[in-house]
């Protein structure tokens, strides 16, 4: 690694860290309804919300009340999502008449919204209407995010309260997440990146003249569009001259903002972040990337503060610090390191000098580099963000095998927003039960005793995720449809599989790239593995959350376990690094390891 990628990470790391406590503070008090400038600016619409819906603000649901209703609130929003994509050639806002998408797909696509992934199995400014962009994908992007916080919340309700009935209310937490926390953010946000060059407008897509007139082949096709062939069979072509380019438009910072910030990833251009109408300057890249981890970060916070005992917070903190930094800086070494076949080939230098940034800068942009690149799929992958600045199709096996692990511990290195640190809250529960059996105690967290159900729970949130990814890509690489669809052959092949399905089932929603998605057999898995993994983790979690919140506060004695010390740190990180190596080494030797022995040699 260069001193270069040192200085960007730790830049980035110092930046984060100033800035989440104030946003985990302002959170807590969000959801504490404790009055602030913004909350008194909004309590009018907040009133008037509950009003028009029917909403009883001071109604405490139990668990399965909660879960009924975050249900009910997304099967909806898939059929209107569904609905969207297959009427969208009738309706307005559509300057270049795309027609409906097809079944598989638009079903695909509307579960990958409402499940915080935004898998894209079609490219943006090719399919997407801008209504169905705005009123469809953007909206669902603000719904998701506030899904997962509201989840998280009642979740962090459940270990605050001392033996209640209930952990909250659906719809205030949904309301109060959407409108002080994600649209203040995200308009700003998009205004700082309008002022980098991201566009928003509605303008038709634009022809303008290349710079340098460029003859190619052009196929010559019959009066039915076929392709029309030689005696030998070869193709018929005629020398035809490439003299102007269509430049895509659209409202674009408006989406790039909430996707960054509810950390949903799903590209308003099918090259997302790596393109320069969605990301054109450092600068925007920089914010780009902490918006990523502002709010899973700032949730750590919110949740100290809502316990009641700051330490706890920053002890999640601190575990999902201790994973990420070493698997940053092992992706970016690894990039800047280069590929070893390259190397020996004279004509080719991948050493970092003052005029090019050496490394391996296949699939990356040269306005971004190696250490932004990197550092950018670290985080994307982390944070269960899925937006991608660089081909991960091209980082080198041990560069590709990172992300690809950061997703299959389960996304609790930040993670999504609330599902991440949910996530991580049964991670945390397993670790106190370890720390139990060693000890011969009950196991305690947060004042209140883990017994046999909340382990059920806990164990069901952490294990469903792996199950699905494993059971999945064993059904895929035993399906030719599936196979057939795959860019690379051997061990590299493998990797996209296992990526696709990974990233899919842990609602990350990046792509490796290489694999062709959009035929119905990865449209139709892919959402069994979004709706399930979302879903099911959510639901364990809220009976969990139940669970605990009807259960007295238990006083601290010798025997109870600290929760806030280095030495519980480490065990939970341990924990996460144990469950997903256990369960995917055998997976990644079959992939990124082998292909980097392959090329080792």
């Amino acid at each position: 690694m260069t001193l270069n990628d040192f200085i960007q990470i730790g830049i980035y790391l110092v930046v984060l860290l100033l800035l989440i406590k104030p946003m985990g503070r302002y959170m807590a008090h969000v959801y504490a309804d404790q009055p602030n400038r913004i909350t008194r600016l909004g309590g009018g619409v907040e009133r008037f919300i509950y009003r028009f819906c029917g909403v009883k603000a001071d109604e405490d649901m139990g668990w399965k009340r909660y879960a009924i209703a975050m249900l009910l609130f997304n099967v909806c929003g898939m059929v209107f999502v569904y609905a969207f994509q297959r009427l969208q050639q009738w309706l307005p806002l559509n300057p270049q008449h795309f027609p409906a998408l097809s079944p598989d797909l638009s079903i695909n696509t509307a579960i990958s919204f409402i499940t915080n992934t935004n898998w894209q199995a079609y490219s943006g400014e090719s399919a997407m209407s801008y209504l169905t962009q705005m009123a469809a994908l953007a909206v669902q992007n603000f719904m998701s995010a506030a899904t997962g916080i509201a989840v998280l919340i009642a979740v962090v309700r459940g270990f605050a309260r001392k033996t209640a009935k209930g952990i909250g209310n659906f719809w205030v937490d949904l309301t109060r997440t959407t409108l002080y926390v994600l649209m203040p953010i995200s308009f700003v946000l998009a205004m700082l990146l309008v002022s980098q060059g991201v566009i928003q407008n509605f303008k038709p897509f634009v022809d303008v003249p290349v710079v340098q007139t460029t003859t190619y082949a052009n196929p010559v096709t019959d009066v039915a569009g076929n392709p029309v062939k030689d005696a030998q069979g070869n193709p018929v072509t005629k020398p035809a001259q490439l003299t102007t380019e269509t430049l895509p438009m659209g409202p674009a910072a408006s989406q790039i903002a909430i996707k960054m910030l509810g950390t949903n990833g799903g590209g308003f251009f099918g090259a997302n972040s790596a393109h320069p109408y969605e990301n054109p300057t450092p600068f925007s890249n920089f914010l780009e990337m902490l918006a990523i981890f502002l709010i899973p970060g700032g949730l750590c916070i919110t949740f100290g503060e809502m316990v009641g005992d700051r330490r706890q917070g920053w002890a999640i903190l601190a575990a999902m610090l201790v994973i990420f930094i070493p698997l940053t800086i092992g992706v970016t070494a690894a990039e800047q390191a280069g590929n070893p076949i390259i190397h020996t080939l004279s004509a080719v230098d991948q050493h970092a000098s003052a005029l090019q940034p050496g490394g391996n800068m296949e699939g990356k942009e040269t306005r971004f580099g190696i250490a932004a690149s990197s550092l950018f799929t670290a985080i994307t992958t982390a944070a269960s963000c899925g937006a991608v600045n660089n081909m991960h199709d091209s980082l080198t096996p041990l560069g590709g095998l990172v992300p690809m692990w950061l997703m299959q511990l389960g996304e609790v290195i930040f993670g999504g927003v609330g599902s991440g640190l949910y996530g991580m809250l049964a991670f945390a529960v397993v670790a106190v039960f370890i720390a139990g059996l060693m000890v011969g105690r009950t196991p305690e967290y947060l004042g209140k005793k883990i017994e046999a159900y909340e382990m059920k729970m806990a164990s069901l949130a952490v294990l469903i995720p792996c199950a699905l990814v494993v059971i999945c890509t064993a059904i895929a690489v035993l399906t030719p449809t599936a196979t057939a669809t795959v860019g690379n052959p051997g061990a590299h092949g493998f990797s996209e599989i296992l990526y696709t399905v990974t990233s899919a089932t842990n609602n990350n929603g990046s792509s490796f790239g290489g694999l062709s998605a959009n035929i119905p057999f990865w449209n139709v898995m892919l959402s069994v593995c979004m709706f399930w993994a979302r879903y099911t983790l959510a639901i364990a979690m809220l009976a969990l959350a139940g669970s605990v919140a009807a259960k007295k506060h238990v006083p601290e004695s010798s025997g109870t376990l600290p929760t806030h010390t280095p030495l519980f740190v480490t065990l939970l990180a341990s924990v996460v690094i144990i469950v997903g190596a256990l369960t995917f080494l055998p997976a990644l030797a079959l992939g990124p390891i082998a292909e980097y022995l392959m090329s080792a040699h």
